[in-house]
């Protein structure tokens, strides 16, 4: 009796699960803003031009930079590559101050 038994699948088949429907799946899904949607709520609501009552923000708002400008394409590492250019650049630096002093 304590032995775990596979059912037939005669016996699975005699179920009738077409009257049966599962409950939907209850999730909640909150919509994420582009950027382009923050920019125009920032310049739309009078509420982003003031932090606290007494901070004006529209000096910040007007030099913010676009998303256009600040979007960059990615761009792969490669371990020696980078640690040969990093040195290289430092060993230059070194080099100049160098030849400064001797100066």
């Amino acid at each position: 009796a304590d032995i775990p038994v596979i059912p037939d699948l005669e016996d699975v088949q005699e179920e009738d699960l077409a009257m049966q429907v599962a409950a939907p799946p209850s999730v909640q899904v909150n919509r994420v803003l582009t950027y382009h949607d923050l920019d125009k709520d920032l310049m739309k609501y009078a509420a982003f031009q003031t932090l606290d009552g007494e901070v004006d923000l529209k000096l910040l708002t007007r030099v913010l930079t676009p998303e256009h400008e600040l979007r960059e394409d990615d761009v792969s590492w490669d371990w020696d590559h980078l640690f040969t250019e990093v040195s290289s650049e430092l060993v230059t630096e070194w080099d100049l101050g160098q030849s400064e002093r001797e100066d």
